[in-house]
């Protein structure tokens, strides 16, 4: 049975811009812990460049936002929870400006700050902090979270699974999770009248990817175990433009280069956006990831090239200050060349099902972030739509739980992990290696281009490394690795389902057997496990 120092109120698993700001929105009489994998810092907001999507100047509407998070979507976003979450943007902006977030000023904007305009926007509505937004947002949210005496923190610790009640009329209800000590490899039991999953996005999947470490799945593999529904993860974010450089791990490049007048290049120096959009630069990232990968296939070349240089030193040092520096660091100099970049997996568009209030299939379970699917990127994100998602969802997943009068409800009894019948591993390399198999056959068969044979050949392999993780995780004494790579199997089996289901090609799904978009086929694809006992209040 959980001790009274692992019992809460509320259990916010993930520590980026969805859970902080759902943090410092609930009531202060109760009991929040916020659960870290590593430092509370650590996570994707961290490293988002670009901005917040908002509506802040009167030359934008609310109309044409939503109008652009439509188009993106390739016709099947929800139209009223991208309405909803467009019309709680500028809200949620002045939000974080009365947290102190310091975003870029401009003294000749109507709003007072700069605002940029990245692929896919037919405005610049795009508030930024130069090109370090995420960190300047999370270290704000930060700051704000560590003043407040209701809200503890757990760092260097790895939520395992959720801990489930079956309620009467079968349905089912969270009732705390088992976590993994990352210091001393010990399993503990968490108690909670609320559990929040905002774990972030599983491109860890792929071997080549804009994301931390941490980025593993973890929340869409607990709801699924758990008996939630998951939706559109064959929709998977690749960033056109990743620094490629051996030394250059994860570093994005951010779409407001492109904004502000970036031009992507042949080996050779020539443009070729032009031949696939209209838009050229600014075509939305699922139409230039496969621009670049269709040119350096054809080419037979590493990278291609991403050039800004003719903006001039100033210009360049003021706006993009973080990608300047790092370049500059690996022997490249953006204020005179061209930067070279490669796509790599960057965002999670499906994800676990929830409603409009953030609540999940599960009884007293929500999802926020990227972890969750909400309707609003339907078939492909617009860009810095995804902050914006975090915010609102932050917002009205604290106004449902404060609702539900949590300080007068009991916890439930849940039972002590059990490791009476496991032993230490004596094969590590076991966990390394399917790790890296993972990686890679995902990346060979299940990435920007796929087919049907590639997807059959990828679930084939999928099952071979379930069978072997699932006898590995009932034998031995679970740690880090094994339980990463457990949740990005899941996840991959997630991604391969889905993707078979959908026979057409449709945003950032291309399919070389069904190549045209099908408007029969214009649905989220809905997965729904075995174990499924729909939530009656959802």
């Amino acid at each position: 049975m959980a001790s009274k120092n692992n019992k809460c109120d509320v259990l916010i698993i993930g520590s980026g811009a969805a859970g902080l700001s759902l943090a410092l929105r609930l009531n202060a009489e109760l009991d929040v812990v916020v659960l870290s994998k590593r430092e509370i810092t650590e996570g994707n907001t961290l490293y988002a460049q670009g901005g917040v999507s908002a509506v802040l100047d009167s030359s934008d509407s609310i109309e044409s936002h939503i109008q652009d998070t439509l188009n993106a979507g390739a016709g099947i976003c929800d139209e009223q929870t991208v309405g909803r979450v467009v019309r709680h943007g500028p809200e949620n902006i002045r939000w974080l400006l009365d947290l102190g977030v310091e975003f870029t000023r401009a003294e000749d904007s109507e709003s007072g700050y700069h605002l940029t305009r990245e692929g896919g926007h037919t405005h610049r509505r795009i508030i930024h902090a130069a090109d370090a937004t995420g960190k300047e947002i999370e270290t704000s949210l930060v700051g704000q979270v560590k003043s407040r005496r209701n809200i503890r923190f757990i760092e260097n610790s790895l939520a395992i699974d959720l801990i489930t009640a079956d309620k009467k009329k079968n349905t089912r209800r969270c009732v705390g999770a088992y976590i993994l000590d990352l210091k001393t490899n010990k399993v503990d039991a968490i108690a909670a009248k609320t559990i929040v999953l905002a774990t972030g996005g599983a491109s860890k999947v792929y071997l080549y990817t804009s994301n931390p470490d941490v980025a593993t799945g973890d929340g869409i593999a607990m709801a699924w175990r758990a008996g939630c529904r998951v939706a559109n993860m064959e929709f998977n974010q690749f960033h056109p433009t990743c620094l490629y450089h051996p030394k250059a791990k994860s570093f994005l490049i951010t779409e407001a280069v492109r904004g502000e007048g970036g031009k992507l290049l042949l080996p050779d120096g020539t443009r070729f956006m032009d031949k696939f959009d209209d838009r050229g630069e600014l075509a939305p990232r699922d139409i230039v990831a496969r621009a670049i990968d269709h040119e350096m296939k054809r080419l037979g070349c590493d990278c291609l090239y991403l050039d800004i240089s003719h903006k001039g030193k100033a210009f360049i040092e003021e706006h993009f200050p973080t990608i300047h520096a790092r370049c500059l660091d690996l022997g490249i100099d953006i204020t005179r060349e061209a930067i070279p970049i490669v796509p790599a997996a960057h965002y999670t568009c499906g994800g676990i099902v929830t409603n409009q209030n953030a609540e999940t299939d599960i009884k007293d379970l929500y999802a926020i972030g990227e972890t969750a699917y909400t309707g609003l990127h339907g078939a492909n994100r617009m860009a810095s739509n995804s902050l914006l998602e975090c915010l609102v969802f932050g917002q009205l997943a604290a106004e449902s739980i404060n609702n539900n009068q949590l300080s007068r409800r009991k916890f439930h009894e849940v039972t002590d992990w059990d490791e009476s019948r496991v032993s230490d591993s004596d094969e590590e390399i076991v966990v390394s290696h399917n790790w890296h198999e993972l990686r890679q056959f995902m990346w060979d068969y299940v990435g920007i281009v796929r087919s049907s044979k590639r997807l059959a050949r990828a679930r084939r392999r999928i099952n071979l490394l379930k069978h072997e993780v699932t006898e590995y995780y009932s034998n031995f004494r679970v740690n880090n690795d094994l339980l990463e790579l457990r949740n990005l199997l899941e996840v991959a089996d997630l991604i391969v389902q889905s993707a078979t289901r959908r026979k057409e090609s449709r945003g950032l799904h291309y399919n070389l057997d069904f190549p045209e978009t099908d408007s029969q086929q214009a649905e989220p694809t809905m997965l729904i496990p075995d174990h499924y006992w729909p939530n009656k209040d959802f």
